[in-house]
């Protein structure tokens, strides 16, 4: 046991270690291009305005007001964010304050720690569940898998306060407690914890939640014996955390009220039921006792749970755009990339097909022989389970690839590694060569690279070209250097300058790329696409000071497409009405500002 534990302690140090090198280089790379997304992040409307939702935390707004005031209509619209994420990033910029930074520098801070700290965090639960499904060899391998998927993700950069890189972290969290928790049982306790905070950070997870407790309850139901303490944790830190963020992140006001697309009764019901459910079974003898009724209760405990969603929260059962305007669906939601299905990707950016699909359909199908040879193991099953869900949303949507190609580096740490041991066995120069395509299949940067070069060879190299666009989308903090200088007012947009607008200064805006803001969003396209008359007629009800135009970016080029005789195509080509005139400074700028006239 104490030789266990020595090499337990040792293989934990050398996970630290890696993940502490991979940091500093990561960090290394960033500081090196001068921490670029700190003043650019490309277009993440959502990391923007969660740090406005931190600043407003901050301010004095109410822990259990979601509500975006500066963003919509009058009165702006309730986000569907959890507090959750807002917490720890609010709590380093009050503590770099209370050292004496200034409120900027407490905010750089914050961007860069945040992050880089949940990058550490996630390499290092890869690495650990890297080391217990291949062995030992496989460490170094997942920390330069790991390490280079996780920085060409993009989304542990400098400034991405967005929830996906917590998701990542609690999903890679859960799955190493769960492989560990055959031999320490009490590992899954805390698991079920992990699978609860995904669920409540945002619903984008809920097909990977469902994975890893469908998986938990089957292991239970075919290997008892080992698995039913490991079951019944799991159930009881998934209904128990659950509980705990309802009260804890919902006012009593709204405890009644059913929201699909963020945590509230709706998931607080299931998630008790399923958890409770699962931990009851596991529990009582009677149930537990032979495969038949194992199969029984956990059925029932499945068709109960199946039947308070019907029965009480049957609106949750559609889609979750399936009530949007129709026009915001074509007009937006369709252009939204992390949104996307493998096949729109295949027809519009081939190119990135390879960067997204290629390490996890790779990683698949090294487990579909796995399970073709018959050495299946526990492992498998957990691991194999989550990657293929994973994957299935990733051809729904883009965005399931983030976990996909986090967690295909689990397998294919471990194919190295079977290469690795090969090659030491071996003095053959055919393995070492073999050992080296292997590396280079199972590196994503090296699938990126080659779609990067095929687009290339296809299109021909608009490098320069692509540069200029990407200055001219007004992604840069610098663009609303001139905007946040004119007095407070509401501005005109497109949603894609929304949090932009919000964030770099104090102005309020109607549009955004947020699905329940359908009022605001609503009135920004009645207003941009419709004639200049009838634009005026919104701007003068709804007391608009000014109108922003980026010509370079995609929404504004769309939208003026759609419709041609439109206030915003009449812009884009030089017609500007009487009652706008363009504030001289903003002339040749990626950012023009026009200003309504007083007298109009």
């Amino acid at each position: 046991m104490d030789v266990e534990r020595r090499l337990s302690i040792s293989g934990r140090a050398r996970a630290v270690l890696l993940v502490l090198a991979a940091t500093f280089i990561v960090l290394a790379v960033h500081a090196v291009t001068g921490f670029k997304t700190l003043s650019d992040l490309g277009g993440d409307n959502d990391s923007l305005l969660r740090l406005v939702q931190i600043r407003d935390l901050l301010a004095g707004q109410g822990w259990f007001d979601p509500h975006q005031y500066r963003m919509g209509p009058e009165g702006g619209f309730a986000m569907h964010w959890s507090r959750l994420v807002d917490a720890p990033v609010a709590a380093i910029m009050l503590a770099m304050s209370a050292l004496g930074l200034a409120p900027a520098g407490a905010e750089t801070v914050a961007q860069v720690v945040w992050p880089t700290l949940l990058l550490a965090l996630t390499l290092f639960f890869i690495l650990r569940m890297a080391r217990l499904f291949g062995g030992e060899k496989a460490v170094l391998p997942a920390a330069v898998l790991g390490g280079s998927a996780l920085y060409f993700l993009g989304i542990f950069a400098p400034a991405a306060l967005d929830h996906h890189n917590v998701q990542l972290l609690l999903a890679c969290a859960c799955l190493y407690l769960l492989l560990r928790a055959r031999q320490e049982r009490a590992a899954a306790l805390p698991a079920g914890v992990c699978a609860a905070l995904m669920l409540a950070v945002g619903m984008e997870t809920a097909p990977v939640v469902a994975a890893v407790g469908t998986c938990v309850a089957a292991l239970f139901l075919f290997a008892p014996a080992h698995e039913r303490l490991v079951a019944r944790n799991f159930g009881l830190g998934f209904a128990a955390a659950s509980t705990a963020v309802f009260f804890a992140t919902i006012a009593p006001s709204a405890w009644a009220q059913a929201q699909c697309d963020a945590f509230s009764v709706v998931q607080f019901v299931l998630a008790a039921l399923s958890g409770l459910g699962l931990a009851l079974v596991t529990t009582i003898p009677a149930a537990a006792g032979t495969f038949g009724r194992r199969l029984l209760a956990l059925g029932l405990v499945g068709f109960l749970v199946a039947l308070a969603a019907v029965l009480a929260f049957p609106q949750c059962l559609a889609s979750p755009y399936a009530g949007l305007d129709p026009r915001l669906t074509s007009l937006w939601l369709d252009h939204v990339s992390e949104a996307r299905s493998l096949f729109a990707l295949a027809s519009e950016d081939p190119a990135v097909l390879a960067a997204r699909y290629a390490t996890p359909l790779l990683a698949l199908a090294l487990m579909a022989m796995r399970l073709r040879a018959g050495g299946w193991r526990r492992e498998d099953s957990l691991v194999g389970a989550v990657l293929a869900v994973s994957f299935l949303v990733s051809i729904w949507q883009v965005r399931g690839s983030t976990f996909s190609i986090s967690l295909a580096v689990v397998p294919l740490s471990a194919w190295i590694a079977g290469w690795r041991a090969r090659a030491e066995a071996s003095s053959s120069p055919g393995v070492s060569l073999r050992m080296v395509a292997v590396w280079l299949l199972s590196i994503n940067a090296s699938w990126t690279g080659a779609a990067a070069a095929a687009s290339v060879a296809v299109e021909g190299n608009r490098t320069a070209d692509a540069d200029a666009a990407s200055a001219s989308r007004c992604t840069r903090a610098s663009d609303y250097a001139l905007l946040a200088t004119q007095p407070a007012t509401m501005v005109l947009a497109i949603s894609n300058l929304g949090s932009p607008i919000l964030a770099y200064s104090g102005h309020h805006v109607f549009s955004g790329p947020y699905h329940r803001n359908v009022a605001g969003n609503l009135l920004a396209l009645d207003a941009l696409m419709g004639t200049p008359a009838e634009a005026e007629r919104i701007v003068e009800r709804h007391h608009v000071g000014l109108v922003a135009l980026c010509r370079g970016n995609s929404e504004s080029r769309l939208l003026s497409e759609q419709a041609p005789v439109s206030l915003l195509a009449g812009v884009m080509e030089g017609a500007v009405p009487g009652w706008l005139e363009l504030l001289p400074e903003s002339a040749g700028q990626p950012l023009e500002i026009y200003r309504v006239r007083p007298d109009h």
